[in-house]
């Protein structure tokens, strides 16, 4: 009995491992999926009447030249070939429904997981990488595993019965062609090992040149202003090289093999010819024999010279499913905990307790953050750029978890809550909101689904919104373009607002939300917050100091530790204080 290797055995594993992930995509339509390649059977298996009905046309016509000569042979030929022809259009018609099937509940599954993975996973990996993941892996998966699935049962089948006409008509040929051909099919053994490496930079570099579409969409306007045109076509020529290289590589590691197949079959057949002769001519097997084992031996050949193109598309399917398989495994880093409670208001307050944080073991973000928000008070926090602002509020709705420490909502832990309900109490406002695809009441019914026209109405009000959308043609259901594209900086901002505020959290977390409009816009995006700001506990972000003059409690954040707190006044009051000279060096460039 032959061991595996503690290599092997790991391989083996993780083979077992991801085809019982994907075992539950293809269980609904196993039915129709076993008939798809049941199908198939008889499709293969047809291919041998051929070559069988030409023994005793052989022997009776050509040979003994009987007057007799069997019509029904041609027409059981060609009926036979009517009902191969159906067969095939059902097996191709099912074979593409399932395939379909299964590939739109894969992308679906993919897609989910891609919704409730962590901001750290966009963080470590670009658009391009992740669309090439989680949408062409399964197109190349499914679509071409099912489609060669089918060739395959069919060329197997094909293959027995073909066999089964070479025993038949001489045993002793059959042996010689089964052995050459068994060793022109060894060599395919090998093809998976050869092309892993390949497939897998092909993904990487594919993936890339999707970010480059991404990126040139996106930074059109800074490609222009910039004179970059030369710069990114650059980048695009090198990567394209790049799959160029690995395409030529996949070919000089996988077209060897029909040449070698059909160098492989010639041999066969003129080993068959020579042995069959001397068969012949000592009366071992007769002409119709002869004639009948070289049809078979020609028609089992064809199919598996060309075997390796399909082979090769085999191992590609196969090892998408791998890299399907990966990613259906991840585990969101941030989740639910068993018996998690559900979060229903904010009573008491928020309360930062020891907290550490940082991206990575290399570098500490946050250090030592200790803090506490009554409910229903405002926080404003400020401090250098870079110091760990943003990412102390990303910390309260677990975009990332603490690295130490705590959060506390009334006295309990936030990974304590469940996510859903912890996130539905929380609105946050950032300072480059995004707006998706569709109209305005889309976009405010993301923070609401089943808010009325009177609420909708309200919230745009209260965003200040209210006078553009009436003097909009189509009122709120506005056309607004891919991320808010037809509308201004403020009228983002501000439709952004009215989404939060149709959310009615009890907790506002506002990111920067004015830094990046013009006084004018400021002005009116500001009372757009305010109004969002009442009787709600509000976490504020802010580079201009003078919007968050009247916040209960000032933080000043800088490298990752609080080094001062208090009021504005109190602040002020600190000779040589952080707060103290931010505010005069925006004072002085506003006088200036």
């Amino acid at each position: 009995m032959v061991k595996l290797t503690r290599g092997q055995e790991a391989q083996k594993l993780e083979f077992i491992e991801h085809y019982r992930i994907m075992w539950p995509f293809v269980k609904p339509y196993l039915f129709r999926a076993i008939f798809a390649v049941a199908l198939c059977i008889p499709i293969g298996a047809l291919d041998a009447v051929i070559a069988l009905a030409l023994k005793p046309y052989m022997d009776i016509v050509l040979v003994d030249k009987s007057s007799s000569s069997p019509v029904y042979i041609p027409l059981l030929i060609v009926g036979f070939t009517i009902v191969q022809g159906i067969l095939n259009y059902l097996a191709t018609y099912m074979n593409s429904w399932v395939g379909a099937k299964i590939n739109m509940d894969v992308k679906r599954a993919l897609f989910r997981k891609l919704l409730f993975l962590s901001p750290s996973f966009y963080d470590q990996n670009d658009s391009g990488y992740i669309i090439q993941r989680f949408s062409s892996d399964a197109d190349a998966s499914c679509a071409g595993l099912i489609e060669n699935v089918r060739l395959f049962t069919s060329r197997v089948f094909s293959s027995l019965a073909l066999i089964g006409v070479l025993i038949y008509n001489s045993w002793q040929l059959s042996i010689i062609a089964i052995i050459i051909l068994v060793c022109g099919l060894m060599p395919l053994a090998q093809v998976r090992r050869m092309i892993k490496g390949i497939i897998q930079k092909t993904v990487d570099e594919a993936s890339t040149i999707l970010t480059n579409y991404n990126e040139t969409y996106a930074g059109n306007k800074t490609i222009a202003s910039y004179n970059l045109q030369e710069h990114a076509y650059e980048k695009y020529s090198t990567t394209m090289q790049k799959l160029f290289k690995l395409g030529i590589k996949m070919i000089q590691r996988t077209a060897w093999m029909t040449p070698m197949l059909h160098v492989v079959a010639s041999v066969g057949v003129g080993a068959v010819i020579g042995y069959g002769s001397y068969l012949i001519v000592n009366g071992t097997i007769t002409s119709g024999n002869f004639v009948s084992f070289i049809t078979a031996l020609i028609m089992l050949y064809n199919p598996i010279k060309n075997i390796g193109k399909n082979f090769s598309a085999v191992q590609v399917s196969f090892l998408a499913i791998e890299r399907i398989a990966e990613i259906l495994a991840i585990e969101p880093e941030i989740k639910d905990k068993e018996n998690a409670q559900v979060l229903t208001s904010v009573k008491k307050s928020i309360r930062f307790k020891d907290v550490d944080f940082s991206y990575n073991e290399h570098a500490q973000i946050l250090k030592n953050i200790n803090f506490e928000v009554k409910s229903g008070k405002t926080i404003a926090i400020v401090g250098n750029s870079g110091g760990g602002k943003s990412t102390m509020v990303s910390l309260i709705p677990r975009f990332y978890d603490v690295s130490k420490g705590s959060i506390e909502i009334d006295g309990v832990d936030i990974r304590n809550y469940t996510l859903r309900s912890l996130r539905d109490n929380i609105a946050v406002v950032f300072q480059d909101n995004f707006l998706f695809s569709g109209t305005i009441r889309d976009n405010i019914l993301l923070g609401k689904a089943d808010a009325t026209e009177e609420e909708i109405n309200r919230a745009l009000e209260m965003a200040c919104l209210s006078d553009f959308v009436k003097e909009q043609e189509q009122g709120v259901d506005t056309y607004i373009g891919e991320r808010g594209a037809l509308l201004s900086g403020g009228q983002r901002q501000r439709l952004a607002i009215a989404r939060a505020f149709v959310k009615n959290a009890p907790v506002v977390i506002l990111d920067e939300a004015t830094s990046a409009l013009d006084n004018k816009s400021e002005a009116v995006v500001q009372k757009a917050i305010d109004n969002l700001m009442k009787d709600r506990t509000v976490f504020v972000i802010a580079h201009r100091l003078s919007t968050i003059q009247n916040a209960d409690e000032i933080i000043v954040v800088n490298d990752g530790e609080i080094v001062e707190r208090g009021s504005h006044e109190k602040l002020l009051q600190i000779e040589d204080g952080a707060y103290r000279s931010l505010y005069n060096a925006q004072f002085k460039k506003k006088a200036a």
